[in-house]
């Protein structure tokens, strides 16, 4: 596999990676919630490795190709999406005072992530950009098995949203931590985001 072509995947992946969705809305609510993005941004992070491992095997193609089975999929994924939305809605976070993680009614690290997994691999969306994307830079054929291809791209994807959603989260935890007024409206408008976005891939499935 050429090293060019995990170049210029880099470069196209990153691009995506910078614009806001559902994956910045969460990792926002998080910086704001949370002592630390890590459960968080680490959950969208599982959920891109899974979906990485789905394509790898090429399921995804055989997910993609079904009718029924991807409006249960984009049901299930925005159904979720806009759950999280209406509860970021209705219980707006802030920045967490000192000493606040050692509550015992925090929420565990592993729910945290699980919330983020549940984003990113549930959405129809990524599943079918991974899809269509992914294939394009790889090469059949080639001394690198396909599969080994297709992985090494999704955790090229993987590291990219690593390094921009822990910066998204971080920063507005930073920003916003002495404007607490502000924070919740941010946190608002991030569970708006999940809620819109939510609606917006089940109606568009439904009409086709």
């Amino acid at each position: 596999m050429a090293m060019g072509s995990v170049g210029a995947f880099w470069a196209v992946s990153f691009l995506l990676v910078l614009v806001p969705g559902a994956d910045w809305a969460h990792a926002i609510a998080a910086g704001l919630r949370d002592r630390t993005v890590l459960p968080a941004v680490g959950g969208l992070l599982l959920g891109y490795v899974a979906l990485t491992a789905v394509v790898a095997a090429g399921l995804a193609a055989l997910v993609a190709g079904s009718p029924l089975v991807l409006t249960v999929l984009t049901a299930v994924g925005a159904g979720y999406l806009v759950r999280l939305g209406v509860a970021t809605l209705t219980r707006p976070s802030t920045p967490q005072a000192a000493g606040a993680e050692d509550d015992p009614a925090a929420v565990s690290w592993l729910r945290r992530t699980a919330k983020g997994a549940g984003i990113s691999g549930l959405n129809p969306k990524a599943l079918l950009l991974f899809v269509a994307l992914l294939p394009q830079f790889a090469t059949r054929g080639a001394a690198w098995p396909f599969a080994a291809q297709i992985a090494l791209l999704g955790l090229v994807h993987t590291a990219n949203c690593a390094a921009v959603y822990a910066g998204v989260g971080t920063a507005a935890r930073r920003v916003l931590r002495a404007r607490p007024a502000v924070a919740r409206a941010v946190t608002r408008c991030s569970g708006a985001a999940m809620v819109v976005i939510g609606v917006l891939l089940l109606a568009e499935r439904l009409v086709r």
